[in-house]
């Protein structure tokens, strides 16, 4: 069930992507203008955390959940008929708003469960869930535009969100007792949010979390244009090669749990930042000199998008871990910091051009800067180690 919340986001988020060219066209927009419909998605599931964290701490995971899938229904519903790229871009916040409520509480159900190497476990497990997503989303976007328009697209969006809606409703019980719940109202929260800005370290991995996710988005929000206007890709064959991108993402993240036996999610954290710094430098280089083409571009895309898979899990898992006390609030900082960045990287690659360099110099950019929090701010070598066989589950 976990899995299906998970990927109500990265679905809001990717079946759309090669529709992007055909909604340029039928609005008469620029790219730029179409890529802030992405934005706007990131912008309500940033904002859509911070609200429903809190109120999952408060009133239990289920009620906020029901809700926000709720309004994700009907905000997709609505972008059927919408009549202009503004309407458009308002219901696609109100789609990121109710996807927000899936994803912060299936990462407060984790918490509630799990602590330390068995919660990085399980989000790898979810992150097969969110780079599935990405395969799956594209391509049903490309076959659904064979016949129909892109606003068939959101129709099958809706029933996505009608199908998780009845399942959760169905299938996912409590998982925070009454007597761990947090009344203390819009001043708790504000205490609450306080008390984690003022943990460094705790910032700094969401900071690394974002950044990193800002690297990721740079690639979905400017692939369509780079693959299909400057590579001269169809529909489908994006779909297909965004899916090569997802398989890096779902591999790593899978292959994250294996490392987990024998090293601590900090250093695999360290490493995967580092090594996705020295491909992203590649990346910047083959696309300014346009050597090896489209190969060129990507191969050392892939293999960035594969250490981000490495990082993925163990920046929440590590972050998570220092509150359990107030794991929705946490959660949901979390959160809303990963797709805040994202939704400032999404439209900055189409400001710098859209084209493949302007693509890699964000995704270099963001992965230097995760990086460079990493080693300043969180320090990892300093962080204590949690031993796997002390890792008991929470709430059984």
């Amino acid at each position: 069930m976990l899995g299906f919340l998970t990927a109500l986001g990265p679905l809001t988020i990717d079946m759309y992507l090669p529709a992007l060219p055909t909604i340029t066209d039928d609005f008469g927009a620029t790219a730029a203008a179409v890529q802030l419909t992405l934005t706007g998605t990131l912008v309500g599931l940033a904002f859509g955390q911070l609200l429903v964290g809190p109120l999952s701490d408060a009133v239990g995971r289920r009620v906020p959940l029901l809700a926000g899938v709720g309004v994700h229904l009907i905000a997709s519903l609505l972008c059927v008929i919408a009549p202009n790229l503004a309407t458009l871009g308002t219901l696609r916040v109100l789609q990121g708003l109710g996807a927000a409520a899936a994803s912060v509480v299936a990462m407060a159900v984790v918490r509630d469960l799990f602590s330390g190497f068995a919660a990085a476990r399980l989000f790898s497990r979810l992150m097969l869930v969110v780079g599935v997503a990405p395969i799956l989303a594209p391509t049903i976007g490309g076959q659904t535009l064979q016949f129909t328009s892109w606003r068939g697209v959101f129709v099958v969006l809706t029933l996505a969100a009608a199908a998780i809606m009845a399942a959760t409703a169905i299938v996912l019980p409590e998982t925070l007792p009454v007597e761990r719940r947090r009344n203390g109202g819009i001043a708790g929260t504000i205490r609450d949010y306080g008390r984690l800005f003022t943990d460094r370290v705790y910032v700094g991995l969401i900071l690394v979390a974002g950044l990193a996710m800002a690297a990721l988005f740079a690639y979905v929000s400017g692939s369509s244009y780079v693959l299909q206007d400057d590579f001269g890709l169809s529909e489908q064959q994006f779909a297909y090669v965004f899916a090569g991108g997802a398989v890096g993402l779902i591999g790593a993240t899978q292959f994250n749990v294996r490392l987990l036996r024998r090293w601590t999610p900090q250093q695999i954290l360290a490493t995967s930042l580092l090594a996705g710094l020295a491909f992203g430098l590649v990346l910047l280089i083959l696309s300014v000199t346009e050597i090896g083409g489209l190969v060129g571009i990507l191969i050392p895309l892939w293999l960035v998008l594969a250490m981000v898979g490495l990082a993925m899990p163990n920046a929440p898992a590590l972050a998570l871990s220092r509150h359990g006390e107030a794991a929705g609030t946490a959660a949901a900082l979390l959160g809303a910091v990963q797709f805040g960045v994202g939704a400032l990287a999404a439209p900055l690659v189409g400001v710098l051009g859209v084209g493949a360099i302007a693509m890699a110099v964000v995704v270099f950019g963001g992965m230097l800067a995760a990086t460079l929090v990493c080693f300043l701010v969180v320090q990892p070598h300093r962080l204590p180690v949690e031993q796997p066989e002390t890792v008991v589950a929470l709430v059984h």
